[in-house]
């Protein structure tokens, strides 16, 4: 009886042999060729009928000496060996295709792709010969004549493709023979007269592109008994009747429709199935926009430019849940035209008197904005942001006095001064921030009422800091940063109070002084949400306009960032870095409840930090760092649960830090360069050597337990090797080989 020891060496020893034994097979199947000889004969002589341009393509691989199912575009049946798909589709076959080629012994093809060669000629009968064919495919092959009624012998033919051709005549009515036909492509085959009443037969079919035909008079009805109708392309068909739309209104699949250059009869009560995405109706001499459209909630491309629609965009149309591209040129709309995210250059496009919202930022539009844009006398939104416009902002802008509401040209190259005739009194938007604007803010903005949004940033402003803001009662965003604005930004004679305010930027310029204790007292916006009402947080609607997102980079946690949208609602934040303010820190700050950043760095603020800081439970990032702060840190804030960044380095501090969760994540940068501060995470320790013990235990430990995984490591490395050779060596000398020997005879 074999030990157990004997018997595991046998199990090893069968499946070493029956392994070995796979691979001999695997090798031996694998050197039989699966093509047949005649196949590849027929396809090596196709290969030569044709001359080459160019010596590419995918026919270069097909060699005598090898295995034709192992060529490119060509695959076979597993079983039979028969080639079944060839697709030599742009390999650069040049010549025609005769009726006698030899491709015509290939009589098991189910798919043939030829497309985009030059197989000019006309398409011989033969065709009918492979007559397994499912999927044909002659796209781009300059062809011409008449197509060969023969087609509709393929009765297994599933999918037909034409397309651009210069084919002559009609489409065949042998075509209706051809009953499990799903898919028939005749795009811009150069085919004329009427469709054959045999499609009536082809109840299977789904898609259907007869473009840029020479057809007549186009009878709709033939698309009655098409139930199961997906795609349907009819455009420039060159019929002069009138179509009314209602005839596809039983096409309950109809997902793709392009009716463009057929006139069109649209009933208003008209319904379509809803699942159409991509409906075309250009040049289709439609009067009023389509209601039915309305109901299309699947719609995501549309096309009714070139047509002689009249008034005002219908508010629905945008509402549409996933719509992305629209077209509505060539008509008479007064509302809106946005061409942004595009890469227009040149010339600056020609635009309707009558509109309402123009759009076309981070596009790379040169040189000055035209001055076309004063003739639009009833423009409500003008968003230029985003491209390479210079020069000064046009004195026209006088003639919006009373329509232009958000005016957007940020992130250009415009200079000169802001002049005063430019702004409107019913604005509520104002944006010319990334710019090379210089002068002084101009002042007749106190008489904007309604302005709601003020960012100048990063321009060459030169002015003192603009007091007459404060009267602006819906002022929410005042972004004045990186300019060279100067003095001071408190007045003895009245109070700042900003009941709106949420955002509030003033970083990077030149202002001076000191803040009285009750400086942000008033600022209700930032204090409570109770009693502020605020219907455009996040956007301007302007009249007529479509929707205008408004945006403002700020500095969160020490990342610069950008806000968009509803985060207007969310975000309050105070941010006076990079000047030369001074004095202590106004206890008022406090009142602030709902601020969330605040940032007082890179000033001569001196004092103790308030403790009334303690009070701001929403912040989430505060800089108070390069000041002259002195004295300790309120143990207070470290309460403050939602606070993840703070910096309180290059002031005078002193003290323990507070040990709070969230002050003890904080990296130890966070109080550097404070003499006198002590505690966790600093390395100076608070009368003690705790700490530094603490440490050197850790690291001791550290280093005994990477020690243990070095061993470990090289244990898993040794112990295969070691029990490898004793299992061989165990094999050939303990046994000298009888047994083995054995069990080879047993299966041999």
């Amino acid at each position: 009886m074999p030990s157990f020891s004997e018997r595991t060496m046998m199990i090893w020893s069968l499946c070493l042999i029956i392994s070995l034994s796979n691979r001999i097979l695997v090798i031996a199947s694998s050197s039989r060729h699966l093509c047949r000889p005649y196949q590849k004969d027929a396809l090596l002589e196709f290969k030569n009928e044709f001359h080459y341009n160019v010596m590419a393509g995918k026919t270069e691989s097909w060699r005598n000496n090898t295995d034709c199912c192992s060529w490119k575009g060509i695959s076979c049946d597993p079983k039979t060996g028969n080639v079944v798909e060839l697709d030599l589709q742009d390999s650069f076959l040049n010549g025609p295709l005769r009726s006698n080629s030899s491709l015509f012994r290939l009589q098991h093809l189910q798919t043939l792709d030829l497309g985009l060669n030059n197989l000019t000629g006309i398409l011989p009968a033969s065709i009918s010969n492979l007559k397994y064919l499912r999927n044909l495919t002659l796209y781009n092959c300059n062809l011409f004549g008449k197509i060969p009624s023969s087609l509709g012998n393929l009765s297994y033919l599933t999918d037909l493709d034409l397309s651009v051709n210069d084919f002559n005549g009609e489409l065949p009515g042998s075509v209706g023979y051809l009953n499990r036909l799903t898919e028939l492509r005749l795009v811009s085959a150069n085919l004329s007269g009427k469709f054959p009443l045999a499609l009536l037969n082809l109840s299977e079919l789904t898609w259907i592109d007869l473009r840029s035909n020479k057809r007549g008079n186009v009878d709709f009805t033939i698309f009655l008994h098409l139930k199961s109708l997906k795609l349907l392309h009819l455009s420039n068909m060159n019929t002069k009747t009138m179509v009314d739309l209602s005839l596809l209104s039983h096409l309950m699949s109809l997902g793709d429709l392009d009716l463009s250059g057929i006139n069109l009869k649209i009933n208003p009560t008209l319904n379509l199935p809803s699942p159409i995405k991509f409906l075309a109706l250009s040049s289709c001499s439609i009067a009023e926009f389509p209601k039915f459209i309305q109901s299309q909630t699947r719609l995501i491309y549309l096309d009714i430019s070139a047509n002689q629609i009249e008034g005002q965009v219908p508010e629905w149309l945008w509402k549409l849940p996933v719509l992305w591209y629209v077209n509505i040129s060539q008509n008479s709309f007064n509302v809106m035209l946005d061409i942004s995210s595009n890469t227009f250059q040149n010339p600056f496009p020609l635009l309707p008197v009558s509109l309402m919202y123009f759009s076309c930022s981070d596009n790379r539009f040169p040189g000055e904005i035209s001055r076309e844009i004063c003739k639009l006398v009833y423009l409500d939104t003008l968003v230029l942001s985003n491209n390479n416009f210079n020069g000064s902002i046009p004195r026209c802008f006088e003639y919006f006095n009373t329509t232009l509401s958000v005016l957007n040209l940020r992130n250009n190259s415009i200079s000169g001064v802001f002049p005063a005739e430019s702004i409107c009194v019913y604005l509520r938007s104002l944006d010319v921030g990334h710019n090379k604007i210089s002068g002084e803010l101009p002042k007749s903005l106190i008489n904007c009422t309604r302005l709601e949004f003020l960012n100048v940033e990063d321009n060459m402003f030169n002015d003192k800091f603009p007091f007459w803001l404060r009267l602006l009662p819906n002022l929410q965003i005042l972004v004045l940063r990186s300019n060279h604005f100067h003095g001071k930004i408190f007045s003895s004679g009245a109070s700042l109070i900003f009941p709106k305010l949420r955002i509030f930027d003033i970083s990077r310029n030149l202002f001076t002084g000191v803040l009285p204790s009750d400086y942000f007292a008033g600022w209700s916006a930032m204090s409570s949400d109770v009693g502020i009402v605020d219907s455009t947080p996040d956007r301007i609607l302007g009249r007529g306009s479509g929707f205008y997102h408004r945006s403002v980079a700020l500095t969160n946690k020490g990342l610069n960032m950008e806000l968009v949208g509803s985060g207007f609602k969310i975000y309050k934040s105070i941010d006076v870095s990079g000047n030369r303010i001074e004095g202590d820190i106004p206890t008022s700050i406090g009142l602030l409840k709902e601020l969330i950043v605040l940032n007082m760095s890179n000033n001569v603020f001196t004092g103790g930090i308030p403790p009334s800081l303690a009070s701001l439970t929403n912040l989430q990032s505060l800089d108070l760092s390069q000041n002259r702060l002195s004295g300790e840190i309120p143990p207070e804030l470290g309460k403050l649960t939602f606070l993840a960044r703070m910096n309180f380095s290059y002031n005078m501090l002193e003290g323990p830090i507070p040990q709070g969760t969230q002050i003890q994540s904080q990296n130890s940068s966070s109080f550097g360069e404070n003499p006198g501060l002590c505690g966790f995470p600093l390395e100076e320790t608070c009368g003690g050597n705790e700490e530094e013990a603490t440490k050197k235990e850790e690291d001791e430990e550290k280093e005994e337990k990477d020690q243990v995984i070095s061993w470990i490591s090289a244990a898993i490395g040794y112990v295969p090797g070691v029990l490898g050779g004793l299992a061989i060596g165990h094999i050939l000398h303990s046994y000298k080989f009888g047994w083995f020997m054995s069990i080879f005879h047993y299966f041999t």
